[in-house]
């Protein structure tokens, strides 16, 4: 008669167990390392900052590059505040050497990034000085929602105001 080991039965759902888990991981890992690789970066200097959410880079070629700043939206430039952010996004990074990490670029051809003058998220600066939004419809970044809810208990920059008005809201009043 055939006689199989009991300690072999347990061992092979063991091991199908510990395979799987294996893996697992190694495809978290590679999702992980593949989405990093998927950013590009750019690197240059600020040239035309258009308003609290837009900026023109110069790269060390002599391209000029429009930036869309991803995951926030600032006031428009006739909305209450939309100079004010305007003016503080000059403030840091105007004529300033920058990294843009980016993905993609919107249905405007606009690069989509994050900019960083010397290591700071700017993005998120705009957003902990109450001059920017949280853009709900696109980010998931909890950083920034973080940063928004402090920005507003706080009643720093837009949030000042009475009422204010998201920014998608108003472009949409204006096409009515």
């Amino acid at each position: 008669s055939f006689c199989i080991p009991l300690d072999t039965i347990w061992l092979k759902p063991k091991i199908i167990y510990w395979a799987f888990i294996l893996i697992k991981n190694v495809i978290i890992i590679l999702l992980l390392i593949s989405n990093n690789l998927l950013s590009l970066e750019l690197k240059g200097k600020i040239i035309h900052i258009s308003d609290g959410d837009t900026v023109h880079l110069l790269t060390d070629n002599k391209e000029k590059i429009k930036i869309r700043l991803n995951d926030i939206d600032a006031p428009e430039s006739k909305q209450a505040f939309g100079n004010k952010s305007k003016e503080n996004l000059k403030n840091y990074i105007y004529q300033k050497n920058v990294v843009v990490e980016y993905k993609n670029k919107d249905k405007y051809k606009r690069v989509l990034g994050t900019i960083y003058y010397q290591n700071r998220d700017i993005n998120l600066q705009q957003i902990k000085d109450g001059y920017a939004w949280v853009y709900k419809k696109y980010s998931k970044n909890h950083n920034y929602f973080k940063a928004e809810k402090e920005a507003k208990s706080k009643k720093l920059g837009l949030w000042s105001d009475k009422n204010p008005i998201e920014p998608w809201e108003f472009r949409k009043n204006i096409k009515n």
